[in-house]
């Protein structure tokens, strides 16, 4: 109810008090940026301060003792499956996984987190099993799962905690100097307005940090949305073409929704031919790999973490499409 009323909000805006045409290119690239931009800062808002809040009352330190104990591969299958769970487009999960970092969580089971959560999420699996039946969606969520399990591992291998910003680690090593200092237990004594207070200046300090990289991240993506033609894809990556999955890839990078929003268009793409792997390469690839969300991953991450995700997601995603049309 409240996203109806957000939209008819925006819609009112744009269309009547703006005046701009609702079929014209600028029309819809400007309600789209109104609208998401308000969406996803709620919904960051409201992320942010619920994560800061519950996180005050479980230590930090016992987390990673907890987490220490645990089969790395069991920490990544769980990351994965608590994605599939949270129904948060790539921008709203970057501060889930900012949070998960901070509490000392292992870099390659944030990873998986972070992959799962946009890629694959129960709207996207309502959707997508009433478009196209439970066999595809099915595969569409085992190759979502693998993807997540697989690079989180293969990043965690890599020992690549020195390539997340100082900054974030730095939170890390207050936690610890608090811990060992006593401050973590009077903390956890707090009132719960103290609680409160501080996890709305966690929530303040925060979106200052990652806040003008989604702003910038959703103008990218109103752009791509009110002027790519919706046939971009059947131009270049029709039947036929055995460079079409790598180039259905290529063209989802830069566009910019969640697994619910590009599902309508998938379900098109498939009806006029597109090859199954093709069309879920394309999909994956704009939920899990798009500009926007590295544009506000790199306030995160250093340029190589970020290139070695970049790649073996592109590669994962290639291989499952490839995959799929030859099942299929």
């Amino acid at each position: 109810m409240v996203p109806d009323i957000l939209q008819e909000g925006v819609n009112y805006l744009t269309y009547v008090l703006m005046g701009l045409d609702p079929a014209s290119q600028l029309g819809s690239a400007v309600n789209f940026f109104i609208y998401d931009t308000i969406k996803i800062l709620i919904l960051l808002t409201v992320i942010i301060f619920a994560i800061a809040f519950f996180r005050s009352y479980i230590s930090p330190l016992k987390v990673r003792k907890a987490l220490g104990k645990r089969n790395e591969y069991v920490g990544n299958v769980a990351a994965a499956l608590v994605g599939i769970i949270t129904p948060f487009c790539s921008c709203s999960a970057v501060p889930l996984f900012i949070g998960f970092i901070e509490s000392g969580v292992p870099l390659g089971v944030t990873f998986s987190f972070l992959i799962a959560s946009p890629m694959v999420n129960e709207i996207a699996i309502i959707l997508l099993w009433g478009m196209v039946g439970w066999q595809i969606t099915a595969l569409y969520i085992i190759s979502g799962l693998i993807i997540a399990i697989v690079a989180g591992i293969i990043i965690g291998k890599l020992k690549l905690e020195g390539e997340v910003e100082s900054y974030v680690y730095d939170m890390i090593e207050k936690i610890k100097a608090a811990e060992q200092s006593g401050i973590a237990l009077e903390e956890e004594n707090q009132t719960l307005r103290e609680r409160a207070i501080s996890s709305k200046d966690y929530t303040i300090d925060l979106l200052k940090k990652v806040g003008p990289y989604v702003i910038i991240a959703i103008g990218i993506g109103a752009i791509i949305h009110g002027y790519v033609p919706s046939d971009f894809l059947l131009t270049y990556a029709g039947p036929g073409n055995p460079l079409a999955v790598p180039i259905a890839v290529l063209i989802g990078v830069p566009l910019y929704s969640n697994a619910a929003g590009i599902i309508p268009l998938v379900a098109v793409f498939i009806d006029k031919g597109i090859p199954i792997g093709t069309a879920l390469a394309f999909m994956m690839a704009v939920t899990a790999l798009s500009v926007p969300e590295m544009i506000i991953l790199r306030k995160v991450l250093k340029p190589k973490l970020l290139a070695i995700f970049i790649g073996i997601l592109a590669v994962s995603i290639t291989a499952i499409g490839y995959l799929f049309n030859a099942v299929i």
